[in-house]
């Protein structure tokens, strides 16, 4: 059995492509895994390849029930809500050490590849194949190991009732492929509505005394930051003021973009803001913005890059 095998990643698109060589799955929102099975081990690593396999239990124990002996299975792990949606909020808090409303054991592995089964190495067959082989073995279960199900027929209309139901979007796979490591437009993700990280350049304040009113973005571009709009929506009022108190930290009196905005108090751009948006405007601004998260720019990969 390899021990890593640099998972397949999805090319953003959008739209769902067209013909019978594409099957269509949900996009799940939560943490890519590759759970390596053999008879006296569970191994579950990351995406990065990093062993996690003591985060989640719940899956570890669920390993003995399936027919297989060895396996190397590629899936997400998720929290659902209460609507049975997946919850990139929910895993996160599961995860951690403070206090939360679902516990790790609440996590569930949506299988949807099959890269290694009882000593023979799969990623070379085509997706049809590797896909008819996982299927017997999961079908049916409902523990914390699932089949990603997958959808025949019409990609468009599949997306269209993937958003209608508050999905994050589906992902379209080309049957006829093998499975290879890295971006790859055999797998293709279409987004209800894109969700990235940008970098936090300042901030407008709010009529609402000690609360911010609008966030100002940059992303990346060229080597530099480039300014790309604001956030007015998806934080509270009480969170509003939090973020100002935290930003008030770091201010700077030369902004790290070029911009001239009346009343806009300037910050130091070492926190990024997670953005859900629908769409890009002609000259470079977000549409159709919403505050999802804040965090810490740690290295550029985590800062959305535009490239031309």
């Amino acid at each position: 059995m390899p021990c890593r095998i640099d998972p397949c990643l999805a090319l953003l698109t959008l739209k769902p492509p067209k013909g019978s060589d594409w099957a269509f799955e949900i996009k799940w929102d939560g943490y890519r895994l590759a759970v390596h099975i053999e008879p006296a081990s569970v191994k579950i690593l990351t995406r990065g390849g990093h062993d996690w396999t003591d985060r989640f239990p719940a899956i570890v124990a669920e390993v003995p029930h399936l027919p297989l002996k060895t396996a190397i299975l590629d899936g997400e792990a998720v929290v659902l809500d209460e609507k049975g949606r997946t919850d990139f909020g929910l895993l996160q808090r599961a995860l951690g050490r403070r206090p939360a409303s679902h516990e790790p054991g609440e996590i569930i592995l949506y299988a949807f590849d099959l890269l290694y089964l009882d000593g023979r190495d799969l990623h070379r067959l085509p997706q049809r194949e590797r896909r008819r082989l996982l299927e017997p073995l999961l079908e049916g279960r409902d523990g914390a190991i699932r089949l990603s199900e997958e959808v025949d027929g019409d990609g468009e209309t599949f997306f269209r009732v993937a958003c209608d139901l508050g999905l994050e979007g589906i992902v379209a796979k080309h049957r006829a492929r093998p499975y290879r490591s890295g971006k790859r437009p055999e797998w293709l993700k279409i987004k209800c509505a894109r969700r990235d990280n940008f970098a936090i350049i300042g901030f407008e304040p709010s009529t609402v005394p000690g609360a911010i009113g609008r966030l100002l973005l940059a992303a990346r571009k060229d080597g530099s930051l480039v300014y790309v709009g604001g956030v007015e929506t998806g934080f509270s009022q009480q969170s509003s003021v939090k973020l100002r108190e935290l930003l008030e930290q770091i201010p700077t009196k030369t902004p790290a973009v070029k911009i001239s905005r009346k009343n806009a108090i300037f910050t130091r751009p070492i926190l990024a803001a997670e953005i859900e948006y629908r769409a890009w405007t002609e000259d470079g601004k977000l549409r159709h913005v919403s505050f999802k998260g804040l965090q810490e720019i740690k290295e550029d990969a985590t800062i959305y890059q535009i490239d031309e």
